[in-house]
């Protein structure tokens, strides 16, 4: 038996709650206080509390993905930000870029890379020491 019947009762509730929040602080933190890594950190809570809860395997399964992965698609994603600079316009590496008229550029998929290594390091990191599953 993983937590008590109230835990187990939120968890889904509770990790859904902390993911919204996750990518709200992600999405805010480029012009305000948040960003990736802030943001990694309140969805890795809510995994966790998941993992408290329900187990670690659930949360392993509710993550499609081991956790490890998650981290190197983040890296992949923040390394691949700051090419454009680099290739299109000879500046240096993850110098962002804006598109013209938009008010988008490169820095939102660095945000993106660093929630997901945050994410994924803080998982792997703790899962293991959440408890064993259930047979």
């Amino acid at each position: 038996m993983q937590g008590s019947l109230i835990m187990r009762a939120s968890a889904r509730y509770v990790l859904w709650a902390c993911v919204s929040l996750s990518v709200f602080v992600l999405l805010r933190g480029h012009n305000e206080p948040g960003g990736g890594f802030i943001g990694g950190l309140i969805g890795a809570l809510g995994f966790v509390f998941h993992a408290i809860a329900l187990g670690p395997g659930a949360t392993r399964r509710a993550l499609r993905l081991d956790p490890l992965t998650w981290a190197g698609i983040g890296l992949l994603l923040a390394a691949a930000s700051g090419l454009p600079a680099l290739l299109l316009h000879a500046e240096p590496l993850l110098t962002h870029q804006w598109l013209d008229g938009l008010p988008i550029g490169t820095a939102i998929p660095f945000d993106i890379g660093v929630y997901l290594v945050v994410l994924g390091f803080a998982l792997t990191f703790v899962l293991p020491f959440v408890g064993e599953d259930a047979p």
